[in-house]
Parts: C-alpha cells; sequence; structure tokens
C-alpha cells in the first residue's frame, strides 16, 4: 500500500504523498597503513577493557622516540597536550569522508594543525605521556567520531589479542624518514653537504627531531650509533651524520629516497 501523509490546512484538508529520500552511500574508508616507516615490524595488541576497545596499542623493543607516521593521507587538525592524563601528546589525522586517525602517548610532535601528510609522513615520536605506563603508540580509527575495528590495508587486525604488524606504509621511496640526534648534549653541526669538508650551516641541539628527506653516503664518521658514511639531508643544503641519529634503523631507511 502507498504511504500517504495527511494534513489539515484551514477548512480543507490536505492530501500529500510521503517521499522516501535514499540515504546517501557512506563515504569508502581510506586505505590505511601501519603507522610506521617502511618494513618495520610491530606488536600490535587489541584487548576488550581497552579505551576505546578498538584501538590498537603499539610496542617493539627500546621503541622510546622511534617514528610515527601518518597511516593514510590526510589533514592534521589536532595537536594537543593532555598532560599527565588520558591521551598525553596526541596527534589527529582529518581523512575526509568522516575518518579520522589518533596517535597518542607520543613522545613528542613533528607536525602542526593544518598541515597536509601523506603516506609515511612523521607526525611525532613514540612516548609515554598521558596515562600510559611505558612508551607506546596508541593508535585509533574513527568514522564519524566513533572508534571502529582497525583495518591496514582493508585487512582487520585481530580482534582480541597480539599480533606482529608490518609497515608497507610509503615503500615506494616516496617518504621521509625521521630521526633523533643523540650527541651526549653536544650540538651537532650541520653541513652544506654529506661530508665534514662541506661548510658548517648551522646546528641542531641534542635530543632534536628531524625530518629525513633523502639520504646519501658521504664522509665516514664514528658518532653515538657507530661508524656509517650515511648522511642525512634535512632541509635544502642542510646535510647531518646519521652517525649521530636515532631512526630505528641500521643503514639506509627504507622508503626514504636517496639524495
Amino acid at each position: 500500500m502507498r504511504s500517504r501523509l495527511f494534513a489539515l490546512v484551514g477548512s480543507g484538508l490536505l492530501l500529500a504523498a510521503a517521499v522516501l529520500v535514499p540515504a546517501s552511500p557512506a563515504a569508502a574508508a581510506p586505505t590505511f597503513k601501519v603507522p610506521f616507516p617502511c618494513g618495520q615490524s610491530w606488536s600490535g595488541q587489541t584487548r576488550t577493557n581497552h579505551s576505546p576497545a578498538n584501538a590498537v596499542d603499539f610496542n617493539r623493543t627500546d621503541d622510546q622516540g622511534d617514528p610515527v607516521v601518518a597511516s593514510a593521507p590526510g589533514t592534521v587538525d589536532v595537536v594537543a597536550d593532555l598532560g599527565g592524563t588520558s591521551y598525553g601528546k596526541y596527534v589527529r589525522i582529518n581523512h575526509g569522508g568522516g575518518y579520522t586517525t589518533y596517535y597518542a602517548h607520543l613522545n613528542s610532535f613533528n607536525t602542526a594543525v593544518g598541515r597536509t601528510v601523506g603516506y609515511g609522513t612523521v607526525i611525532g615520536y613514540v612516548g609515554t605521556t598521558g596515562g600510559s605506563t611505558g612508551p607506546h603508540l596508541h593508535y585509533e580509527q574513527r568514522s564519524g567520531g566513533s572508534a571502529v575495528q582497525v583495518r591496514f590495508n582493508g585487512t582487520l587486525a585481530l580482534y582480541w589479542g597480539t599480533r606482529t604488524y608490518t609497515s608497507d606504509n610509503a615503500c615506494s621511496g616516496s617518504g621521509t624518514g625521521a630521526g633523533t640526534v643523540n650527541t651526549a648534549g653536544t650540538a651537532l653541526t650541520v653541513r652544506s653537504g654529506p661530508g665534514t669538508g662541506y661548510a658548517s650551516v648551522g646546528t641542531v641541539a641534542d635530543g632534536a627531531g628531524v625530518t629525513i628527506y633523502c639520504q646519501t653516503t658521504g664522509t665516514t664518521v664514528t658518532g653515538t650509533y657507530g661508524t656509517s658514511n650515511i648522511w642525512d639531508r634535512i632541509g635544502t643544503g642542510r646535510f647531518i651524520s646519521d652517525a649521530y641519529v636515532l631512526t630505528g634503523y641500521d643503514g639506509f631507511i627504507p622508503g626514504v629516497p636517496r639524495c
């Protein structure tokens, strides 16, 4: 039977057919990647008593300060520090279509509100801020503001339990890398090219986070992380020795192009 809507208007009777408007189709979810640089393997845990339950906690050995990257292209719309409670230092990325991702308990940030990010863009570093009992990344995918079960490359994460996830984020070689300078207190000299024979163009403070745009070989240097001839370009005409940079890798960073 056809639906009808009756309304009394003045002394007359208005007869109108009810029109059913079909709902708009939901936007397709982005293809989310593991939120760590290409090739890294991390232990991801889900549990029913997590808040929210659909979030994933990522860990690996000595992960304090390891780079965290965007799991899909989007725009950073929150960079916040809640202090010693809740998420602590966290970043939110808006991917469009109602989809967002959260990256919480960060040690420090490497992004800002309004910044456009792509696969593999470093947004911060693993930490233990907020309501955390040890270094790890708390990661969420949300749709319409509600936490949904996490998927990587369209495949559902393990619920409930722990699984090892290997990242293929920005493995095409078009991504950037990240690192933390470690010189035991001394500022690290920045050179105009990949070697100690190039002119000094400034310094980077011990403990500073850096974005690595490409890597190349140059003068061999012995530093905090052994002996290496790899140099990291951290800006136009700005190079630092990889021997003093914690990147999470021994040697070249997968996914970062060669200069």
